[in-house]
């Protein structure tokens, strides 16, 4: 059905040719406010990741200096940690990081690289991802860049055990357990 109008603009006749609307079915309206849910990051991952600390490397083919590369093919992250070992004191003397990863995963290693800054490397073997992830508030599905972390500390200590086999072991497990000897009777 359509219907002539006439109108008249500025003394000329218009026909416009109106068209008759059709009613949508009843469709639900949406609230006038919306419920986003909103998560974000710590401030504690915000600062590391806006201003990481230790970024950079180490001469790896130096003797006293310790690499750790890791990384989680599940979500892509990449970790370098290379460590400076005081030979005379088994001290960490310099820390040094790069990361290829979300903001989580730069987070904790900014926060490990001052973490273990000044520990022996047997304190450093005994740090873990729950330490880490309880000082930055990671979420559970974050979990993996403190673990990521922890790694990286153990395959630098590690790497750095190869190259100086005669200095003192370090117990990376970081249990600390002694195991019973069995006596000669």
């Amino acid at each position: 059905m359509f219907s002539r109008s006439v109108r008249a603009v500025s003394g000329r006749v218009l026909a416009n040719a109106v068209r008759p609307t059709v009613m949508p079915a009843v469709r639900q309206i949406a609230p006038a406010v919306a419920v986003v849910a909103k998560r974000s990051y710590h401030e504690k991952v915000l600062d590391h990741y806006s201003r990481p600390r230790n970024v950079g490397t180490l001469d790896k083919k130096d003797k006293s200096v310790g690499e750790g590369l890791v990384g989680a093919p599940a979500c892509g992250d990449v970790m370098r940690l290379h460590i400076k070992v005081d030979p005379e004191t088994g001290v960490i003397s310099d820390v040094k990081f790069k990361t290829f990863g979300c903001g989580s995963a730069i987070a904790s290693s900014s926060y490990v690289t001052e973490l273990v800054r000044g520990m022996t490397l047997e304190q450093a073997s005994k740090v873990k991802n729950t330490e880490i992830a309880k000082e930055l508030c990671l979420p559970p599905v974050k979990l993996h860049c403190s673990m990521l972390a922890e790694d990286a500390i153990k395959a630098a200590i590690k790497d750095y055990r190869t190259k100086n086999p005669h200095a003192m072991p370090t117990n990376l497990a970081g249990t600390g357990a002694k195991f019973e000897t069995a006596q000669a009777a």
